[in-house]
């Protein structure tokens, strides 16, 4: 059984940074691109960055150049760096894992993290 545990979110100000991790269990970890993508209510689940299993990375156009998505695979985690964060950064994040080349449209990931929540205040 596959499990992805998500941690690193809160509450931060503005212009702030936070570190996402994601810790994964029940698949081959190295194999697996993985990918980063939030949801705020009311708003359709956004790509936010991806990282193949050879460690070729993809961004969104809303967090190019500040946020970083880097893997661990000898502790089977991916991580997102978030740094000068804005206010309408704050969402719920969420990591996910996908056999196979990056990809960005969610529907296209098989194993996904609950969520966790991001809050940045001005």
């Amino acid at each position: 059984q596959v499990e992805m545990v998500e941690s690193g979110g809160g509450s931060a100000q503005a212009g702030a940074s936070l570190r996402l991790s994601c810790t994964v269990s029940g698949l081959t970890f190295s194999n697996y691109a993985m990918a980063w993508f939030r949801q705020s209510p009311g708003k359709v689940r956004e790509f936010l960055a991806a990282l193949s299993a050879k460690n070729s990375s993809h961004y969104g156009d809303s967090v190019k150049g500040r946020f970083a998505i880097a893997r661990d695979n000898s502790k089977a985690t991916v991580y997102l760096e978030m740094n000068t964060l804005k206010p309408e950064d704050t969402a719920v994040y969420s990591c996910a894992a996908r056999w196979g080349r990056l990809s960005v449209w969610p529907n296209e990931y098989e194993h996904w993290g609950q969520g966790t929540q991001v809050t940045v205040s001005s």
